[in-house]
């Protein structure tokens, strides 16, 4: 219904009176019908008509209320579209339909993100359903490269790449410090995913298996002749466990000798020992000293105490011979 048509039924319907009133009143219900009806079509048309050939089930009054929702239509359509197209879940009850695709929307997921990761896992066999896509995708984790990787393993440096350490350090029991590069060939285990510890802790876990392996070995010949021996005994660990991802193999990439670190730690032991010894020698030296010193001082007392005693021996003779005189000179008288 255009302009003219309804300039055509004004003119019809005649002058205006109480008559042709009720007449009037349709033909501007009729315009204002029509009107919501153009604007309905350019701006849900396309997308309905594209939902509608898909057999995506989304009806024109879906959305009209995602625009009220403040939901991008066009987003939840092309997400539906693919899902369908893509053979997942036909169910129009319990399957992708348009209100989870809105509520997941809604929570701030990424539903396309989402799709896409449910249609690959599909594709590979793969057990993922809606819900716990959505939930991955909700607690931070991209889904898509989790099934991606899932699918194609892929390989992690240890140490991690862009880290201050190039190379792992591990002492063997004769001492030779031996460097080592590993790299770890890790898929995603979906069943884990929510929950699991990430990349840091698988690469900590081999780390520490490597050197606990290498610190085992009796030599660091033996680890540099059957290097497979390090990966089967970390393999054996089962340090995947917890984690959001399952150890496909660990390749040594590098093998390098580093320091002798026992012959060093002997040299300094033994420098140490010397240190004390001297220390313990240097502290006889001054006691030997001491003790002379001691013993000088005694001597210069002694000296002191001999000029002491001979200064005093003339004294005495001199007492000695005043006593002598007065007794002889009582006993004269009495001798007459």
């Amino acid at each position: 219904m255009n302009l003219a048509m309804l300039t055509l039924l004004a003119q019809q319907a005649g002058p205006l009176n109480a008559k042709n009133l009720p007449a009037l009143a349709g033909v501007v219900v009729l315009g204002i019908i029509a009107f919501i009806i153009l604007i309905v079509l350019l701006g849900y048309g396309n997308l309905w008509f594209q939902a509608y050939m898909s057999n995506a089930r989304v009806s024109i009054f879906s959305l009209i209320g995602m625009t009220l929702r403040q939901v991008n239509a066009r987003v939840i359509v092309q997400s539906k579209i693919m899902a369908m197209q893509a053979g997942l879940d036909r169910d129009p009850t319990t399957g992708i339909t348009t209100r989870r695709l809105e509520a997941h929307y809604l929570a701030g997921g990424n539903v396309p993100g989402v799709i896409r990761a449910i249609i690959a896992a599909h594709r590979a066999g793969i057990d993922l359903d809606f819900d716990r896509a959505a939930a991955i995708d909700l607690a931070g984790r991209d889904v898509l490269d989790a099934v991606q990787t899932s699918v194609n393993p892929k390989v992690i440096d240890c140490p991690a790449s862009g880290t201050s350490k190039s190379f792992l350090s591990a002492i063997a029991r004769n001492g030779v410090e031996l460097k080592v590069r590993a790299r770890v060939t890790v898929r995603t285990n979906i069943m884990q995913l929510i929950g699991g510890a990430t990349e840091e802790t698988v690469i900590a876990r081999v780390g520490e298996g490597i050197i606990t392996s290498i610190g085992s070995a009796e030599s660091h010949l033996e680890v540099m002749e059957n290097p497979n021996l390090i990966s089967k005994a970390v393999l054996n660990r089962g340090l995947d466990a917890q984690t959001a991802f399952e150890i496909v193999s660990i390749d040594i990439a590098d093998i390098d000798v580093g320091e002798n670190i026992g012959a060093r730690l002997q040299a300094d032991q033994a420098e140490a020992d010397t240190r004390v010894a001297r220390a313990k020698a240097e502290e006889r030296r001054a006691n030997a000293i001491a003790r002379e010193q001691e013993n000088k001082a005694h001597v210069v007392e002694n000296r002191a105490r001999v000029v002491e005693a001979e200064a005093a021996v003339p004294t005495a003779l001199a007492a000695a011979f005043r006593k002598g005189g007065d007794l002889n000179g009582a006993a004269l008288p009495a001798a007459k």
